[in-house]
């Protein structure tokens, strides 16, 4: 039986939403509603703790990836595997913990459910269920749990690979339209998601009539990228060409976990299988300003192999951190192209922290706004090198930070005090950096603040 309260603990969560932001990741990513004339509405996403990024976080502090490695990766909402078809304590179990742990967070789960028969054509991923009637009880549990909204995502690759005999391919397709259904149906805010794979492995045409064959009119929608790393953009434009064969009702989640790189280039036969190189991409967001498109989620989790640099699945914190960092100082905001990268010409005097001697300006920059709300940047520009910084404002009329990234914030009424959060504290002199961005109700406000 369902437990209602997870109902009741959504909504005391929305009332608690600004203490619960940065857990969660809350609202809104850091480049959603950034298209004109779209009108940011945005579902928290839930941050599991339990993660092996996260782990590996708990159990190696002092290491010196650590930092990296949990600012941008362990405390990133990304997607839960329900992988094992009879897990110790039972797949109802497992499900049961992660919904109850959104809805305690007020915020919703991504959630992968990878269990069918024959999954990865017997590759790296391999296994599943014994068999598709096995597969359909199986999914029933999962089912059976779901309370409360949650973006749900079904068998990743499946219907791209191509191993399947036709009569296999009926079979999957039987099992792929009974769990759209059944998963729907579990409860009105949970969207579900059939994988199509990505847009360098099936022709638009070709994924939109493998939807279609597999039940995309019981699913909102579609999900791509999902492991992979081709750009957003291109992923974005594919889902719309997928769109205008499935219907403009269904719309798509992109997996931006780690395509900030994109894939690699000239690609070899292994470029799907922990390529070098690699950077995280935008920060998970349900209001992506881009019609059509519902959500950025991170699907597959930084970190975790797919198979060459470890077993698939495997955390691997070299591979964890070198994604992170290869993100740039600048994620998951919009580094300004014009910044220059300058070195101090001369020895500074004093000691070179925030509010040292010489000029120094801070600027909040409006990137965004919609009905209600606005997204935010902060940027630097000392005279002398900072190493370490600390920004101090108060809002001129009734503002308030409801959520933020690459910072530590607090705010007491209308005073707000961030500060650096280490990989970000240094600011060279002369150079114009984004420092973090945040967002923030009430109306805009481009405004300078004390350095």
């Amino acid at each position: 039986m369902k437990r209602r309260q997870r109902l009741a603990a959504i909504v005391a969560g929305a009332a608690t939403a600004v203490a619960a932001a940065l857990s969660t990741g809350f609202l809104l990513g850091p480049t959603a509603g950034a298209q004109e004339d779209v009108t940011a509405q945005a579902q928290a996403l839930w941050t599991n703790p339990n993660t092996g990024a996260a782990r590996w976080v708990a159990q190696n502090p002092n290491d010196w990836r650590a930092s990296m490695i949990r600012d941008r990766i362990a405390e990133t909402p990304a997607g839960t595997w329900f992988t094992q078809y009879n897990p110790t304590g039972g797949i109802a179990a497992q499900v049961a913990a992660v919904v109850d742990g959104a809805a305690a967070a007020g915020a919703a789960p991504t959630m992968v459910v990878y269990g069918i028969p024959n999954r990865d054509c017997g590759g790296h991923s391999g296994g599943g269920a014994p068999d598709h009637p096995s597969y359909r009880r199986w999914v029933d549990q999962i089912a059976n749990e779901i309370d409360g909204p949650a973006y749900i995502i079904i068998e990743p690759d499946i219907l791209a690979h191509d191993c399947h005999s036709a009569a296999e391919r009926a079979e999957i397709n039987a099992s792929l339209s009974y769990a759209a259904q059944k998963l729907n149906a579990a409860d009105p805010a949970a969207k579900v998601y059939l994988d199509a794979g990505n847009s360098a492995w099936l022709t638009a045409a070709e994924a939109g009539r493998r939807l279609q064959a597999a039940g995309i009119q019981y699913a909102d929608g579609f999900a791509l990228n999902v492991s992979n790393y081709r750009t957003t953009d291109e992923a974005t434009a594919y889902a719309q060409q997928i769109r205008g064969i499935v219907g403009t009702s269904k719309g798509a989640v992109i997996d931006t976990s780690r395509n900030g790189n994109g894939p690699l280039n000239p690609p070899n036969p292994n470029d799907w299988c922990d390529p070098p190189g690699r950077a995280i991409g935008k920060f998970p967001t349900t209001a992506t300003g881009v019609t059509g498109i519902d959500a950025y989620l991170w699907i597959k989790l930084p970190g975790e192999a797919d198979g060459c640099a470890g077993s698939a699945g495997q955390f691997i914190p070299d591979l964890a951190y070198q994604l992170a960092n290869n993100a740039g100082s600048g994620w998951p905001g919009q580094v300004e192209p014009t910044d220059p990268v300058t070195s101090p010409t001369s020895s500074p005097t004093g000691n070179p922290t925030t509010g040292g001697p010489g000029a120094c300006t801070v600027h909040i920059d409006v990137v965004s706004t919609w009905n209600g709300g606005w997204q935010g940047k902060v940027s630097m520009t000392p005279a002398q090198a900072v190493n370490g910084w600390t920004v101090k404002w108060t809002w001129p009329s009734g503002q308030a930070v409801t959520s933020s990234w690459n910072t530590q914030l607090t705010s007491s009424g209308a005073n707000v005090t961030a500060k650096d959060v280490g990989w970000n504290a240094s600011v060279a002199a002369g150079q114009t950096k984004e420092l973090f961005g945040f967002v923030a109700s009430g109306s805009a406000a481009d405004m300078d603040v004390p350095c």
